[in-house]
């Protein structure tokens, strides 16, 4: 559940559930460049939000936040319950923000090491976080592999060797050998054909299902943003210019900026040129005082 902003949030009761990660007043500034600007959610136990915006919008470094790679100019991210706004100053430390929160990324082509396969990939991470044995890493490499869908030759093969699609399985079974309870999508089907992004989409919506884990989905792409998101935030030039159901957004979009963006999608009588005008219109438009 995304909400708008700390002065429409209710008092928290006891019988409510705590988010998962709550971010408050996010900013990040690049020398003279504000890159994002008093952004502000929640999101509960097995729930998905999108942050949605074009390139340039800011999404992904809330994501690098988020996740601890990059330093938050002010603001507060408070991930299970515990404060994530400065670096950790301990190895204990980091360990434990990673087991808590992961990411995989847009590429699956340079997210892996080249010269590991699936297999060992997965078995360094979990024997990085967890106190398992030999026999235990081998048989939890086999539940992530059954869990994303590859079989024995594929998890045990070297990327070079497997498809794109087949590469970001082994990169979320990768994200998930830490147990996270957030998992952040930074792109992670984009670079996908629609039919393997279509199934990588059904592993996590099947993921979240089984497992209670929540979603931040970072995307320009609003179907997918549909099929997996409940709540959303729509970025322009750093500024969350909407914010609330993912339905109700994308059916009923009330910020120009987001009804250029879900007009932006191609169907009957689509035309490129006139859907580049709008944007120009929109950006101008954001630009004025």
């Amino acid at each position: 559940m995304v909400r708008m902003s700390e002065t429409s949030i209710p008092a928290t009761t006891s019988t409510e559930v705590e988010p998962v990660l709550s971010v408050r007043g996010l900013r990040k500034v690049f020398g003279t460049q504000v890159a994002v600007d008093d952004l502000s959610f929640d999101l509960l136990p097995g729930r998905s939000v999108a942050i949605v915006g074009e390139s340039g919008s800011g999404k992904t470094t809330v994501a690098r936040m988020i996740v601890g790679l990059e330093k938050a100019t002010a603001g507060t991210i408070i991930a299970c319950g515990r404060d994530r706004s400065k670096p950790a100053r301990r190895g204990a430390e980091r360990k434990l923000r990673g087991r808590e929160v992961q990411i995989v990324f847009q590429d699956p082509y340079s997210s892996l090491d080249p010269r590991q396969s699936g297999a060992n990939l997965i078995d360094e991470v979990l024997r990085v976080h967890h106190d398992h044995d030999s026999a235990a890493r081998t048989r939890i490499v086999g539940e992530l592999a059954d869990i994303v869908g590859l079989d024995r030759r594929q998890i045990h093969a070297m990327p070079r060797a497997l498809s794109g699609g087949q590469r970001q399985r082994v990169a979320i079974a990768r994200a998930l050998a830490t147990a996270p309870r957030v998992l952040i999508l930074d792109e992670s089907v984009a670079a996908l054909d629609v039919s393997i992004q279509a199934q990588v989409l059904n592993v996590l919506a099947d993921i979240r299902d089984e497992r209670g884990i929540s979603y931040v989905l970072i995307s320009h792409d609003l179907a997918v943003v549909r099929q997996l998101t409940e709540d959303a935030l729509v970025m322009q030039r750093g500024v969350v210019v909407e914010q609330g159901r993912t339905v109700d957004i994308l059916d009923n979009p009330q910020h120009d900026y987001t009804q250029m963006l879900r007009a932006s999608v191609p169907g009957p009588g689509w035309k490129p040129q006139r859907m580049r005008e709008r944007l120009k219109s929109a950006q101008a438009a954001a630009a004025k005082p």
